[in-house]
């Protein structure tokens, strides 16, 4: 004779509050799994499609080639090729206007290419606080659903003249599992979070150091102008 508690029978006979509780976390939990499939596969992809791009970037192909080639494939560029895109473009839109002023062009592409920046790190971080906010939110919601369970298992017990812990075990632990299920869906969703947060740290660091690295490029690139400019003059 089996005198266990089913965990399924537990759930099932629970009350409708601890059972509302108990989707809930599930449904948190189904959508924080969700998150992290899509936010690590978007992060892979955003660190290798860098990668790819500087290996082109620093194999000495010409700056206006390239950005021919991007602009050749019609869909919208992101990640690094966003960056240089936004800056190069502003580069060469000063060029064709005759500014000749280094600084001025400079300023210009680097200003372009932190708006480019801001908007490639937004991407990134999205969902990322909704994840944190599952992370956050999980286990109260489960404590929720653990002491209105065991509230009710006191309740029901006080209308008996003789109490038994056999009949307060199973309210009792139905309210635990909530509990556990709040845990469940909180645990991953936060390593999760910290995970994605340090990465997507990480990568940003990663286009700013381009950034600087295109903008002294730009800036060479401005002064030799500037000077055949002043000699031509």
């Amino acid at each position: 004779m089996d005198s266990g508690l089913n965990f399924i029978d537990l759930i099932l006979k629970a009350s409708f509050l601890v059972q509302l509780v108990m989707l809930t976390l599930v449904a948190l939990s189904v959508i924080s799994w969700a998150i992290i499939i899509q936010r690590r596969k978007t992060l892979g992809h955003a660190l290798s499609s860098a990668k790819k791009f500087e290996s082109r970037f620093w194999s000495g192909v010409d700056l206006s080639k390239l950005y021919s080639e991007i602009s050749a494939r019609g869909n919208k560029s992101e990640g690094l090729e966003a960056l240089f895109t936004s800056g190069f473009k502003e580069f060469a839109r000063h060029k064709k206007n005759n500014v000749h002023s280094a600084g001025m062009v400079t300023e210009g592409a680097h200003r372009a290419m932190r708006v480019a920046l801001s908007r490639e790190i937004e991407k990134l971080e999205t969902s990322l606080s909704f994840l944190a906010t599952i992370g956050s939110i999980s286990p109260y919601i489960g404590l929720f659903g653990t002491v209105w369970g065991i509230m009710t298992a006191f309740i029901a017990l006080g209308e008996v003249k003789q109490a038994t812990l056999q009949m307060v075990a199973p309210g009792i632990a139905e309210a635990l599992i909530a509990t556990a299920m709040g845990l469940f869906a909180a645990i991953p969703a936060v390593i999760a979070y910290n995970r994605f947060a340090n990465k997507v740290e990480k990568i940003e660091s990663h286009y700013a150091n381009f950034m600087e690295e295109f903008s002294n490029i730009l800036h060479r690139q401005a002064i030799t102008q500037e000077v055949k400019s002043n000699v031509s003059a």
